[in-house]
């Protein structure tokens, strides 16, 4: 199989704009997003489609493959679906651009999960939730899932309900959604010839287009401690676990 893997990034980000291109410990979130994909063994091509050519010219400048696409898309999904559309490749990683931190080895763990298993044609990944100030953090995407690990919904809500005091919090509160999507690419070129549904433009989740359609989820539990960046304090907190991991 040819995989590919497509990072959506856009300049005019409503909540952190620029954000694609801001310094995380020396280099732009673009480029940190840029080289996990290409650590992951799995994937054979990494793109950046971007509407933006000060975004286009800096992975360029670093030395990475980046696509200009039309300035009137909804979603990631939509972005990557046009360059993916043009590519000879059977499976389509959707790597979310403010998730600087991501762990190459998820990556691998979920694109096999779709290649070794024919009936999966979407997945994700979701973490635990450990802090109360997370659960209720709006940027914070939560997940809840059925017994075969499929996702049943996604929120910026706190789900599912937690009676929970802050001086109580048990070790999992719930879990969380890592900003990472495997499609094989004829179930992607299917979901983006779908309308917007209702639930995806009052969350502002994308991926609840497929679930809203009947389209299910697998979901990949993981360790891995996410943090995608939507806030100035994101950008520390994550400049901080880099030069922990680092060492400097």
């Amino acid at each position: 199989m040819n995989i590919v893997a497509i990072i959506p990034s856009r300049y005019c980000s409503t909540r952190l704009p620029g954000k694609p291109l801001i310094d995380i410990a020396g280099k732009p979130m673009v480029q940190r997003v840029y080289e996990s994909a290409q650590k992951a063994q799995w994937i054979d091509q990494v793109i950046v489609a971007t509407d933006d050519m000060r975004i286009l010219d800096t992975v360029i400048g670093f030395g990475g493959q980046s696509v200009r696409t039309s300035t009137h898309h909804i979603s990631g999904t939509d972005r990557i679906a046009e360059v993916s559309r043009h590519l000879a490749c059977d499976v389509v990683v959707n790597l979310q651009g403010d998730e600087p931190l991501m762990d190459p080895g998820l990556i691998d763990e979920v694109v096999r999960l779709v290649v070794d298993n024919p009936d999966i044609y979407m997945a994700s990944a979701r973490s635990p939730i450990r802090r109360m100030d997370e659960f209720v953090d709006s940027n914070v995407v939560k997940v809840v899932s059925d017994y075969d690990h499929y996702a049943l919904y996604f929120s910026r809500s706190p789900i599912p309900y937690c009676s929970t005091s802050q001086e109580d919090v048990p070790k999992r509160i719930g879990f969380k959604h890592v900003g990472l999507y495997v499609y094989r690419k004829e179930f992607l070129m299917k979901l983006v010839g779908l309308k917007p549904s209702p639930l995806e433009r009052q969350e502002r989740l994308e991926q609840l287009r497929a679930l809203e359609n009947g389209y299910r989820i697998k979901l990949v539990y993981t360790e891995y401690d996410s943090i995608g960046v939507d806030t100035p304090d994101d950008i520390e907190r994550v400049t901080r676990r880099i030069h922990e991991l680092e060492g400097s």
